[in-house]
C-alpha cells in the first residue's frame, strides 16, 4: 500500500479499497471522517437506494483529497478505533445510518452496516494480536 499513490488507489474497485481500509485501520487504529465548521460529520444521501451513509477513510490524506473536491468547507477528523466501536457504531445504528467505506471519486462504494465494519476490524485486530 505504501508504494501506491492516491490516484492509483482511486482506480481500485470498492472491494480492493475495502481491504486496504481494513488493513490500514488495523495498523493505525484510526478512522477518518469529514466534518464541517460546526464539527458536524458529513452524511451522504443515496438517492438511488434511499439511505444515508457516513463516508470513512483510513488516512487523513485520502480524506483531505475528497474534502478538496467538495463544495462545502470540510476538514478531516480522526476517530480512534475504540471510540468508533463504543460510540459511533451504536449511534450510527440508532440513527439508521450505514457506512460508506473508503469512497473514491468514482461511483462504486462499499456500503455496510456499522456493526459489520466493527466485526471485520475486530477480526483484523486479532491478527495483530490486539
Amino acid at each position: 500500500m505504501s508504494d501506491m499513490n492516491i490516484d492509483e488507489i482511486e482506480k481500485l474497485d470498492c472491494e480492493e479499497r475495502y481491504e486496504i481500509f481494513i488493513s490500514i485501520v488495523a495498523e493505525e487504529r484510526e478512522i477518518w471522517v469529514l466534518v464541517n465548521e460546526k464539527n458536524e460529520f458529513l452524511k451522504i444521501h443515496s438517492e438511488d437506494h434511499d439511505f444515508v451513509y457516513l463516508p470513512v477513510w483510513p488516512k487523513a490524506e485520502f480524506t483531505q483529497y475528497h474534502a478538496n473536491s467538495s463544495p462545502q468547507k470540510l476538514v478531516p477528523k480522526s476517530i480512534s478505533a475504540p471510540e468508533f466501536f463504543a460510540k459511533w457504531v451504536p449511534g450510527l445504528e440508532r440513527d439508521g445510518l450505514k457506512v460508506g467505506v473508503f469512497p473514491s471519486r468514482g461511483t462504486d462504494i462499499f456500503i455496510m452496516e456499522p456493526s459489520e465494519i466493527k466485526s471485520d476490524l475486530q477480526d483484523e485486530f486479532s491478527n495483530f494480536g490486539l
